[in-house]
């Protein structure tokens, strides 16, 4: 079963709680605070392993979570850390953030990682927190909560030669002779929907793998037909084989044919429409197969000179061989794989840049008798703090303070005994005497 693309969920884990512990031990009065720190959580890594064809396994598996991180230990002990969890993917992948709809990482070597959600710290234990002031603090940070998000995944075949063409040219049953690949042929339209794949042996040593791909019709590059799910493959091919049904058994032009094509491949992509191109005029065994020829090769040599047109019959197998000796020529003129960034305009890529967070930063709002106070730093704190000790709480409540938001809570208008909200929990606003 060939899936090429899939939706799915990964989150990290989450980092380990700091604990709140003392030393206690033999002569040593006063041992102070022992509490150790959490570990941090597994990250979720995307690994490419060449020995995968296709997204079929999240077909069955849509959500990959790491584990978390140990709880710190007493004697200072440091929680250990998650292992990360490791998900394979073919070559080929392109990974898609589905909120933004920025790429993440485009994976097409072997062993190629990239991490897509981040484990989250792990707490500090009460050790951390020892000051002159407070030799035996009674405060502990909470894990801290991993990365998630859910993800598009599109594969992208790799093949050195993808076979491209109106339905019914050929395409499957020219890889069927050059190849073992055994693709599904029959006398109609779009025989063929998914990609095939083949290992072409030339004969001279060289060998090089080839793509039968779905059939393109007029306005693919809009969606027509298979559309994208076909054109997202011939991206990754470093020679497209143009195959022209030069006996026009469905009564079309085969100019036209080509011509159609490589519009379509042009409107799709710029960089694709510029792609080496072999033209393969097929079904010569055909009766007025001769007749088109001599004209096509008239009108494309007034079209384009430096093409080279290769009759060949699939189903005789004539002028099969010349062919494969023409890309296996021309392949070793075109050493590198082709990858998204070459095929993306620069104008159109979005630049990430690094811009300082003011923590500082909050906005209050009021609904009903309640106030609403909205801070992504404020969130997080309240997040990694343990309000199990009275310690954790005041510490809380004098952030807060040197952040000055209970200034802006009475400029608001709060008083005491009103509701404050930050995040999911509610505080009650208390007037320090």
């Amino acid at each position: 079963m060939f899936i090429d693309k899939a939706k799915i969920y990964v989150k990290g884990g989450d980092g380990g709680d700091g604990l709140v512990a003392f030393r206690r031990e033999k002569y040593v009065p006063d041992g102070g605070p022992g509490g150790g720190d959490g570990g941090n959580g597994g990250n979720v890594i995307f690994r490419v392993d060449e020995g995968l064809r296709t997204l079929v396994d999240f077909r069955y598996q849509k959500h990959f979570k790491a584990d978390r991180g140990i709880k710190g230990r007493n004697k200072t002990q440091h929680g250990a850390n998650a292992e990360d969890l490791i998900v394979r993917v073919p070559p080929g992948t392109v990974v898609i953030n589905d909120d933004t709809h920025e790429i993440m990482a485009d994976l097409t070597r072997h062993d190629q990682e990239v991490i897509v959600a981040k484990g989250g710290r792990g707490g500090r234990g009460n050790a951390k927190f020892a000051t002159a002031n407070n030799p035996a603090p009674e405060i502990a940070e909470n894990g801290e909560e991993g990365q998630e998000r859910w993800l598009v995944l599109e594969l992208k075949v790799m093949a050195d030669v993808g076979l491209v063409g109106f339905p019914s040219v050929g395409k499957s049953t020219l890889l069927s002779v050059v190849s073992a690949a055994q693709p599904k042929i029959a006398a109609y339209h779009f025989t063929t929907l998914t990609p095939n794949l083949g290992v072409v042996d030339v004969g001279d040593g060289r060998s090089f793998v080839m793509a039968d791909l779905p059939g393109l019709i007029e306005g693919a590059h809009e969606g027509v037909g298979l559309g994208h799910e076909f054109l997202r493959h011939v991206e990754r091919t470093r020679v497209v084989v143009h195959i022209i049904d030069m006996a026009a058994t469905d009564g079309r032009d085969p100019f036209d044919d080509w011509q159609k094509i490589n519009n379509e491949l042009t409107l799709y992509s710029a960089k694709l429409g510029e792609r080496p191109q072999i033209v393969v005029a097929n079904k010569m065994d055909m009766p007025d197969a001769e007749v088109y020829l001599e004209e096509f090769t008239r009108q494309l040599a007034e079209a384009d000179p430096s093409i080279r047109v290769i009759p060949v019959s699939a189903v005789t197998k004539n002028g099969v061989q010349e062919l494969l000796y023409k890309v296996a020529d021309l392949l070793e003129t075109i050493p590198d794989m082709p990858l998204l960034e070459d095929l993306v305009d620069l104008s159109e890529r979005k630049v990430f840049k690094f811009e300082a967070q003011d923590d500082e930063e909050f906005t209050i709002r009021r609904e009903n008798d309640t106030f609403v106070i909205e801070s992504p730093s404020i969130e997080k704190l309240i997040k990694r703090t343990n309000f199990s000790t009275q310690e954790a709480v005041e510490r809380f409540a004098r952030i807060l303070r040197k952040k000055g938001i209970d200034q802006a809570l009475r400029t608001r208008g709060a008083v005491d005994g009103q509701t404050i909200q930050i995040g999911d929990f509610e505080f009650e606003f208390v007037e320090k005497e």
